[in-house]
């Protein structure tokens, strides 16, 4: 179970690249991996580098070595949150098999087995706007189910958009972000002008949970699990990174063939389940799909390929635009800066993601979005600011959504490039 106290502490690294950085960048490399911290961003000790803003989750028994450690190296600190504990303990309490919660179903964090619930409960609800489609199961077979929405116009043109959620497991915000978004969807389709053109141009195929054994295991086991839970014979270590396991420059720089690690790529693309499941729908539809949009945490960011390459794809201007756009309309609405551009430029080299192998299957507009918040509660981020996140993020789905139906009817599809090779 969760360690009864546990701290959050956020390490600013010098911002001059000297030999007195490159030192304390290496500290900094050390610490992350020792004292059962977890290391919160960046995902890997590799991308720690000098003027890198580093987040520790620490166990309350290892604080005083850390800070102690940090404080003999001239780190800069501070402590973000005194006693996580308390943040999971209260978004777990607020589930919604608690029947004295008095807030919305759509501001809670839900269980696997209520989001189950829930998918079934929608299709019973709106039978004429929602089918759930069994696609295939997880390495210890929980059910994967997409949720199809179509609106009630019929249409000539067959176009159609993905969206999945918790692909990594202790990213919370991200399956409330995709119940929020049907949820929106079948609610407003008659009241909203944009998501009723959203939907009555392209169905829309939603996964609320791509990673539902890792997930699972957040809630019952480990709040900090990452990756899925697949069980390799020749490690002791479990899981995969499923965003690091499809085949787009898969298992190069950015990725790691430790299984021990939090980006491990696994034994060969699509070695795991849950991405062969999503690789082989998204093969099965590439013809209509004109949008796919990854739904992340934490960081606050809009972001395209490529992840895999430093190479700008053809259509990069293009995908800029329509981020930029979308950044802009968050930052007028909700006061709240999202950094935007091409992933290995704005973050860090990720080879093996879904959004690149989306990008070469044909899906020229691919996204991923990485949602609230910017480390202040990072993958915990309290009930109370489900809406804010959610919001923020349907503005921009719905934003970039419009952007692409309306080119994609002008027939300006772009030509796309291929990241699969190394």
């Amino acid at each position: 179970m969760v360690p009864a106290k546990y701290h959050t502490v956020t390490q600013k690294m010098p911002a001059d690249e000297d030999v007195t950085t490159k030192e304390q960048a290496a500290i900094a490399r050390n610490i992350s991996s020792q004292y059962e911290t977890v290391l919160w961003s960046p995902v890997s000790p590799e991308h720690i580098r000098a003027g890198t803003e580093v987040h520790l989750f620490v166990p309350a028994n290892n604080l005083k070595n850390v800070l102690d450690d940090l404080q003999t190296h001239n780190l800069k600190y501070i402590v973000l949150l005194d006693n996580t504990n308390e943040l999971i303990e209260m978004q777990t309490r607020n589930d919604s098999s608690d029947p004295r919660s008095s807030t919305s179903y759509y501001e809670r964090y839900h269980s696997l087995e209520d989001i189950y619930f829930w998918i079934h409960k929608m299709a019973q609800d709106y039978p004429d706007m929602i089918k759930v489609l069994l696609i295939g199961s997880s390495f210890e077979k929980n059910p994967l189910y997409v949720l199809k929405l179509s609106g009630r116009q019929e249409r000539a043109e067959k176009r159609a958009m993905w969206i999945d959620c918790g692909i990594h497991a202790r990213e919370w915000i991200s399956p409330a972000f995709c119940l929020w978004f049907v949820q929106y969807s079948v609610s407003f389709y008659t009241q909203n002008n944009e998501i009723k053109e959203i939907l009555d141009s392209m169905d829309i195929y939603v996964l609320p949970v791509m990673n539902p054994d890792g997930y699972q295991y957040t809630w019952t086991t480990n709040r900090m699990w990452r990756k899925n839970r697949s069980v390799r014979q020749d490690s002791n270590c479990i899981g995969t990174d499923l965003n690091r396991n499809f085949d787009a420059n898969w298992c190069t720089k950015g990725a790691s063939p430790r299984p021990c690690e939090e980006i491990y790529c696994g034994q060969y693309p699509e070695s795991e389940p849950e991405a062969v499941v999503v690789a082989n729908f998204l093969r099965s539809h590439k013809d209509v799909l004109k949008l796919y949009l990854s739904i992340h945490s934490y960081g606050q960011m809009l972001l395209f390929p490529y992840a895999c390459s430093n190479e700008h794809v053809p259509n990069h201007a293009d995908l800029l635009q329509l981020v930029e756009e979308a950044a802009m309309k968050i930052k007028k609405h909700y006061r709240n800066i999202y950094k935007y551009g091409a992933s290995a430029e704005t973050i860090y080299l990720a080879p093996g993601g879904s959004d690149d192998w989306a990008y070469n299957l044909g899906i020229l507009y691919s996204f991923t979005f990485e949602l609230e918040d910017r480390g202040r509660y990072g993958f915990l981020l309290p009930p109370s600011l489900i809406s804010k996140a959610c919001n923020e993020a349907l503005l921009a789905v719905k934003s970039v959504a419009l952007r692409v139906i309306q080119k994609t009817q002008a027939g300006l599809q772009p030509e796309g490039a291929d990241c699969s090779k190394p």
